[in-house]
């Protein structure tokens, strides 16, 4: 399972490594979203919970589709800009057509949302399509999803004022210090890139960012098959202190490609016994049940959905998924009419540092 960037053929000066503040700022909102990513940063996340104002909290838990699970493309630049401001000025510049599917794709949980010619915005089936997968992930969602159909220019404005308000409570002092990290990686793999080339430079990006042998692709190890070209635009890879030990890939058509790597150090993981450790490498060794564990690391899942997305029958799935429910590895809740199956995260750092990193890329 990969993502191939084809770049055969593009000039040195159009793979880019740069800094990236709205990059690293919603790192930080996936950080609070989603803690037991990021165990070694429960501490911060918590502090910050603690100290936020009730109503920019409100804000951010309305809006959390949009970093949660996975990060819509409008959050990871490009062309990084120095200031989260002018970054922010350059996502205001998008249409609306663009913004809406790309946050569609987040608050709907999965990469479904195709609507080729049609827009949600102007095509009445397209709209029931978005408001109804939305709907099958959660009341948040739904309302979300029909505040941004129904007045996209008010939920940007109101997105927009939401980062900013990060930036004023704790964005701008966790910047001020991951940003001394993130210039001294960017110099490394610039210098590495400059002398070695950008076989060199990818290789301290990441064991799971490599070169095709034939210098024409980049391959990073991601969630399922994919491929996008870097010709006429290039590729902007992006370090990330708050993002270990994610890989984030932009890669959607009409996207530039970026990919958003970690150069935190990795946490010990905290031992269990080897009863557990065997019962928990076996319900993984089926190549299917760690497919759908990747699945379930970017957030809740139904039945149906799990199968939609990996073309499998619901009885099967619910078969691998109760292997791994008794490895303790999936917990299972009822929402209304649909049951949605939610990855163990502290059992699944349990068995290693390795496995974790591998699972949520």
């Amino acid at each position: 399972m990969t993502l191939r960037i084809d770049i055969g053929g593009l000039p040195s000066e159009r793979l880019r490594f740069a800094a990236s503040p709205l990059a690293e700022l919603t790192a930080m909102l996936h950080v609070l979203a989603e803690p037991g990513h990021h165990p070694q940063l429960a501490g911060w996340a918590g502090d910050v919970w603690t100290g936020l104002r009730p109503e920019l909290a409100e804000r951010l838990r309305e809006a959390e589709f949009l970093w949660r699970s996975s990060q819509a493309d409008f959050l990871i630049p490009a062309r990084p800009r120095p200031t989260l401001a002018e970054e922010l000025d350059d996502v205001d510049r998008i249409d609306d057509e663009r913004y809406v599917t790309a946050a569609l794709v987040t608050t709907c949980g999965s990469d479904r949302v195709h609507f080729g010619t049609r827009s949600p915005l102007t095509d009445t089936a397209a709209r029931e399509r978005a408001l109804d997968l939305a709907q099958s992930r959660g009341a948040l969602q739904e309302a979300f999803a029909e505040r941004l159909l129904a007045d996209p220019a008010a939920v940007r404005a109101r997105v927009r004022r939401t980062l900013e308000q990060c930036g004023e409570a704790f964005f701008d002092a966790a910047w001020a210090g991951a940003a001394v990290r993130i210039a001294t990686d960017l110099r490394v793999k610039n210098d590495l890139l400059r002398r070695q080339g950008i076989g060199a430079a990818l290789a301290a990006v990441s064991d799971a960012v490599t070169l095709a042998p034939d210098g024409d692709c980049v391959i990073v190890d991601k969630l399922q098959d994919k491929a996008t070209s870097a010709h006429g635009t290039g590729v902007t890879f992006i370090p990330s202190v708050f993002g270990r030990p994610h890989l984030v890939a932009v890669h959607a058509p009409g996207w530039q490609p970026v990919v958003q790597y970690p150069v935190a150090e990795p946490s010990a993981a905290e031992p269990v016994s080897l009863e557990t450790v065997t019962l928990r490498l076996e319900a993984l060794a089926h190549p299917v049940r760690l497919r759908l564990l990747r699945t379930l690391a970017r957030g809740p899942h139904t039945n149906r959905e799990l199968a939609h997305a990996w073309e499998l029958t619901p009885p099967e799935v619910s078969r691998h998924l109760a292997v791994l429910r008794r490895a303790g590895l999936l917990t299972a809740r009822r929402h209304g009419r649909y049951v949605r199956y939610t990855l163990d995260l502290p059992a699944l750092t349990a068995l290693g540092s390795d496995l974790l990193g591998a699972v949520l890329r």
